[in-house]
């Protein structure tokens, strides 16, 4: 939806209200697109990796192959019953 300067200005409640469900609205000076209204959005904070460094213990034999378990999961059949 565009509208010019004036309308914006006499209906800004009406026009947040659109905003805030979805209608993207353009305000237009001379006719000329100008500002595009836009819902507030709280900002997201930046992950940083490593925050649980030195708090996070993987076992030494994390990537041990254990063939019970690779053989559970690759001689299954596909549906059960289907083995």
């Amino acid at each position: 939806m565009k509208v010019n300067m004036h309308q914006a200005k006499s209906q800004l409640s009406r026009l947040a209200r659109l905003v805030r469900e979805g209608e993207d609205v353009v305000i237009c000076k001379s006719g000329e697109p100008w500002v595009r209204l836009t819902p507030y959005r709280e900002p997201v904070e930046e992950r940083k990796p490593g925050g649980l460094e030195g708090q996070i213990v993987i076992g030494a034999d994390f990537e041990a192959h254990d063939e019970e378990i690779i053989a559970a999961f690759e001689d299954r059949g596909l549906f059960p019953g289907d083995e």
